[in-house]
């Protein structure tokens, strides 16, 4: 413990210095490594375990830390940040590691990996779910399976629990129950100062408010309790179509949207500009909460000539496995947020005209896919949770979190493919605001599909001011404004 202290004194006056010098990053991991309970939580260059620790699902948003350090227990991840707050340290903190921002969940600093929590513990008499950071949805699924529940989770294979329950959560059910972070109903957080803490309603309103939806600002969430719900068997899957099936299926998505009220309905469909094919294809998500949808509900969808399909009755899981997102990996990528509060027609023939400009235009700056997605969502979705959180900040305006996805190989052409993300983004919205949906201008940005750079107050709106204070009273020495992401 004296030498502990002694090196704590010494990284201090070194951080107090000004500078973060690769020496004193040396220094800051193995005072780190020497304050674990387990000896093999620290991991440098060279080692399988930083490798995979570092990694992230778009290159683009990986960085080369000092050291990986992979914490077992909250109390552990208490002593890391009472060393980093100490020694002004700047670090990263990842789950599952789908943040496209680099920066957001990587540092050339300390990188925190949450890999080791990974208990799933259900619970039959409350309906409740503990999870663990460290694990992806998939397990989650797996694991609730054989009890005929579900919780409220991704739409996609591969997605991390931490970033997505942090940010909000869009989730096949939300038609019928909300978003993800209206059903948590506690966390367990270690405060910058290294206390460990069961943050729920009860115990701290605001804190519960803020870290719904308020990301890595509060401290570091090391488990997390959801509601269950009933899950049976499930229709839908993947389909692909190429660009002779674009009117079909765009009056398809429109009409969809103005007439479907089903709750258990819902769809995912991308208009993705492929320079190999040069042409557009489109791939649909498509989701019935039961094993078989109301006759003629997604024939319009079915109808055009078929590329690829995987579509029938099927487990939940399998549902979520059937989507390809995890081949899309491996390349510099990011999303972009725009949210718009109908689709038209009109904003429908924007949207593939945009796929349709920026595609050629950035294919020839080694882009691999340029991508519009629309997420069918009913205006109910933010009515069954009367409380509010930080994300959205109103529950009164209903918008949909409709994302934009570049990717592309050579690091030469990512401030190109961030200027266009940014031109495109904003002619889609204003073709919004010329059709009269004037509210966009306030509506919000998903905080896991906002592009870096975006100002909070296009995220969090009124609740800036809110959040702000209780920062300052949850972290008054701003011990996570070391770590990246949105910062208040």
């Amino acid at each position: 413990m004296k030498l502990l202290a002694f090196n704590l004194l010494l990284l201090f006056r070194l951080g107090a210095a000004g500078s973060t010098s690769s020496q004193t990053l040396d220094r800051v991991c193995k005072t780190i490594a020497q304050s674990l309970s387990t000896t093999d939580s620290v991991f440098y260059p060279g080692d399988p375990e930083y490798d995979s620790g570092i990694a992230h699902w778009a290159t683009s948003s990986t960085q080369l830390s000092k050291c990986v350090v992979e914490p077992t227990n909250p109390t552990d991840v208490g002593k890391i940040l009472v060393i980093l707050g100490k020694t002004r340290t700047p670090f990263a903190i990842k789950s599952g590691g789908h943040a496209t921002n680099k920066g957001f969940s990587s540092t050339t600093g300390v990188h925190i990996s949450l890999t080791r929590f990974k208990g799933i513990t259900y619970n039959a008499t409350s309906a409740t779910v503990d999870v663990g950071p460290g694990l992806v949805w998939d397990d989650v699924y797996a694991a609730l399976e054989p009890f005929g529940v579900s919780a409220l989770g991704a739409r996609v294979t591969g997605i991390g629990i931490g970033g997505f329950l942090l940010g909000g959560g869009y989730s096949w059910q939300s038609n019928e129950h909300g978003l993800a972070i209206d059903n948590i109903i506690a966390f367990e957080l270690v405060k910058p100062d290294g206390r460990v803490a069961i943050v729920t309603k009860a115990s701290d309103p605001k804190l519960f408010f803020g870290l719904k939806g308020g990301m890595n600002n509060f401290g570091i969430v090391t488990k997390f309790t959801l509601k269950t719900f009933p899950q049976g068997q499930v229709w839908g899957g993947f389909v692909a179509n190429l660009e002779a099936s674009v009117p079909d299926l765009e009056a398809a998505i429109v009409n969809f949207q103005a007439t479907v009220t089903d709750p258990k309905a819902s769809i995912v469909m991308a208009w993705n500009y492929l320079p190999s094919l040069q042409q557009i294809a489109v791939s649909q998500l498509l989701f019935y909460n039961g094993p078989t949808p109301p006759p003629g509900m997604f024939d319009a969808f079915l109808r055009p000539p078929v590329f690829e399909s995987d579509i029938s009755t099927r487990s939940f899981l399998s549902l979520i496995q059937a989507s390809p997102t995890d081949a899309s990996g491996g390349v510099r990528t990011f999303f972009n947020g725009f949210p718009v509060l109908n689709l038209t027609a009109n904003l429908s023939h924007v949207l593939v005209n945009e796929t349709k400009f920026w595609g050629p235009v950035l294919a020839s700056k080694s882009a691999i896919t340029i991508s519009y997605s629309m997420e069918m969502f009913q205006p109910s979705i933010y009515s069954h949770n009367p409380d509010p959180t930080a994300y959205p900040p109103s529950r009164k305006l209903f918008s949909q979190p409709f994302e934009m996805a570049y990717a592309w190989n050579s690091s030469d052409f990512d401030a190109d493919m961030h200027a266009a993300a940014i031109a495109s983004a904003a002619h889609i919205q204003q073709a919004a605001i010329a059709e009269g949906q004037i509210q966009v201008v306030n509506a919000p940005i998903y905080p896991n599909y906002g592009l870096a750079g975006t100002p909070i107050e296009k995220i969090y709106g009124r609740n800036v001011p809110a959040l702000r204070a209780l920062k300052n009273r949850v972290d008054p020495h701003d011990v996570m404004g070391l770590a990246g992401g949105w910062k208040f």
